[in-house]
């Protein structure tokens, strides 16, 4: 059941799950707002993968504009499953942060700019030492403007990864599936554990190889 792949499993092959929701404290460790919706009038909500989600969603929470983030699982096809389920890489799943953010104090660019200097699009099913379907690349999109922003800014980055001998980007961007909020202690985890492992790691000088 926990053998790991580097294949996404089939809906027929993944795990069924259940019909219990994860229960999950609502309420942020430090900015202290919801992280369930419903959300504030103008609030609006992004998805990304960038491999471990812990050190993914320390990157976000301290951003100008971001009113909440959370942890869990997405892209997948198993119903409400736990990160043991998710890491065995037969949900289908992958670890994401929701992001719920305003977009009058911060824009969709400045996110996406996090995402792809915050992590290595490239590696495909891995992400570092972090390997398996669960840490691959991906943003996950809940409106049209947000899809079209997101394909936008991926032909940008290619383009100046190619120009230094980068490989292809493998990040997938889709329209959002269900998100399943992962356990309590994995919500701000490094947060709640500062010492706690954080594998996260973006090509190193990206950020130059983008704006030279």
């Amino acid at each position: 059941m926990f053998a790991k792949s580097d294949r996404l499993p089939s809906k027929e092959q993944a795990l069924s799950g259940r019909k219990t929701q994860m229960p999950v404290c609502n309420q942020h460790f430090i900015h202290q707002h919801p992280l369930q919706a419903p959300f504030p009038e103008g609030i609006e909500v992004l998805m990304v993968g960038m491999g471990c989600f812990w050190g993914a969603e320390k990157s976000y929470w301290s951003l100008e504009g971001v009113y909440s983030t959370a942890v869990g699982y997405s892209a997948g096809h198993t119903l409400n499953p736990t990160y043991p389920e998710v890491c065995s890489g037969q949900t289908a799943h992958n670890e994401v942060v929701l992001i719920a953010y305003d977009p009058q104090k911060i824009s969709l660019e400045h996110l996406l700019k996090n995402f792809w200097e915050g992590h290595n699009p490239t590696q495909g099913m891995r992400q570092g030492n972090d390997k398996g379907t669960q840490y691959r690349s991906g943003i996950y999109c809940t409106t049209e403007a947000q899809y079209q922003q997101a394909q936008a800014s991926k032909l940008h980055y290619q383009s100046r990864l190619t120009d230094k001998g980068y490989e292809a980007i493998t990040t997938e961007i889709i329209m959002a599936e269900p998100f399943y909020y992962a356990e309590d202690l994995h919500q701000q985890y490094l947060a709640k554990n500062p010492a706690g492992y954080c594998g996260l790691g973006g090509i190193i000088g990206l950020e130059y190889l983008i704006n030279d």
